[in-house]
């Protein structure tokens, strides 16, 4: 996983680890429909995500749908070239 300062998710809030489960099994989702899936407050979710792009997990773009909120999803983490070729074979 991404790391930071040397911190890295297993050092985030329970909050902010949901926030990336969430994200990770969603797909890009915006603040809102964060909170409805986690059932956390908004504040939290807020929290949890300014701490996830903290240590560049998460990235925040436009959402073009409605340009009043973001949408928000994981930051995949580049592999080197040939590397899912060889996962694949196994």
């Amino acid at each position: 996983m991404p790391e930071s300062q040397g911190e890295d998710i297993a050092d985030l809030p329970p909050s902010a680890k949901l926030v990336f489960k969430v994200l990770e099994y969603n797909g890009p989702m915006t603040q809102k429909a964060i909170v409805q899936e986690s059932m956390l407050s908004a504040r939290t979710v807020r929290y949890a995500l300014e701490r996830l792009e903290d240590i560049d997990i998460v990235s925040e773009d436009v959402y073009f749908a409605d340009a009043r909120q973001n949408l928000y999803q994981i930051i995949e983490e580049e592999s080197p070239a040939g590397t899912e070729a060889a996962a694949a074979d196994d």
